[in-house]
Parts: C-alpha cells; structure tokens; sequence
C-alpha cells in the first residue's frame, strides 16, 4: 500500500476514490513515459495530464522513484495477464518469458526505465529497492519451478542443477536488456533466451 492510500480517508467511498485516483496516475505515467521518454517524463507533466496539481500528485506519490516502482508493478501485471500460461506447465512458463522478452523489444521507453530504475534501487533506502527485491525473488522461482519440473521430467541435460539454471535464466533477461538498450539491432533478446533454454534441455530421443 502507498503512503497515499494509507492516509487516504476512511470510508469505502473515500477509499475507493483514492484507488481509482492512483490507477489513473499511474495509467497517465505509462502514457508519458512512452510519448517522451525516461528523461522526458516529469511529475509536474504527468500531474498535468491527469488533471490534478503537482501537489496532489505527491499526495499518492511522494517522489519519482514511488510513482516509477507503481507504473513496473503495473507493466507486470499486464503482462502476466496478457501471455502467462493459464494452466502451469514448464515449457509454457519458460516461452512465457522469452515471449517477454519479444515484446519489451518492441518497447523501448518501459526497458530503459526498468534498467535504469534496477540499477538505481539497489540501496536498502530506495524507494523501488522493495518492488525490485520481490520481483527478482518471484521471478527466479517461477523460473526454478519450471527447470525442476523439466528435471523430474527427465528433459534437461545431465548436470543441470535447476536453481543455477533458474538464476542463470533469470540474470541473463536483465543482462540482455541493457545489452539491447546500447545496440538493438546486434542484440535479439528472445532468441538468445530461446537459445539458452535449448542447450540446457536433452536431445529428443529418436
């Protein structure tokens, strides 16, 4: 919960209307920060273009950093609704992510702000180091889940631990972020990924 919320008023009407005014927030900085970038973005302009003053804005997002944590949290969610599998299986986590990894590529503004905003967090006293560190820890045992899985199904390789490939996995999709951010037409994130998770798996029997 945000300081906002947490001082929002009482009632379930003055509540919910302190939700609705934060989702809206933070659906006006997903739209700025794709118009104009990560440096382009300020909070007086995306105070502007929700309607309400730099004050107010403050209110549910007392810094940058804040309302910066909120629009990932967002992209997250989105994301695991738009192409998470319904029904857990291994292989469908792991194409999940590399599918991830296929559409970031054509979302240049959300990459640099989660790179630049990763590297930033990694203080205790961060404003984003709290969103950062659950992020990493749910992703690396989604990522476990489904190599250990692929394991006990006798699909990886002889000696793939899956933990280690979990965090390989894991540590790889950040690397190739910046990697593309300084040369998107040498770096093909998905199919590097895609690549990786094949030499971990066994031969298929003939």
């Amino acid at each position: 919960m945000s300081a906002g919320e947490a001082n929002a008023p009482a009632s379930s009407g003055g509540y919910a209307k302190g939700r609705a005014r934060r989702e809206q927030i933070v659906t006006t900085a997903v739209e700025v920060y794709a118009d104009v970038g990560y440096h382009g973005a300020s909070l007086r302009e995306i105070a502007k273009r929700a309607g309400i003053s730099h004050v107010g804005l403050l209110y549910y997002f007392p810094n940058r950093e804040a309302l910066l944590a909120a629009v990932l949290e967002r992209r997250d969610k989105e994301d695991v609704a738009r192409t998470a599998p319904k029904v857990f299986s291994p292989r469908a986590a792991v194409e999940h992510l590399v599918d991830l990894a296929d559409h970031n590529a054509r979302h240049p503004g959300m990459v640099e702000l989660y790179v630049r905003l990763a590297a930033e967090a990694i203080a205790d006293d961060h404003p984003a180091h709290g969103y950062f560190k659950e992020h990493y820890t749910t992703t690396r045992e989604y990522v476990h889940r489904a190599m250990r899985e692929l394991a006990e199904q006798g699909a990886l390789r002889d000696g793939a631990d899956p933990r280690t490939m979990a965090e390989g996995f894991v540590a790889l999709m950040d690397g190739l972020q910046v990697h593309w951010l300084t040369s998107p037409d040498a770096v093909d994130m998905a199919g590097v990924l895609r690549s990786y998770v094949q030499q971990l798996l066994r031969e298929p029997s003939a």
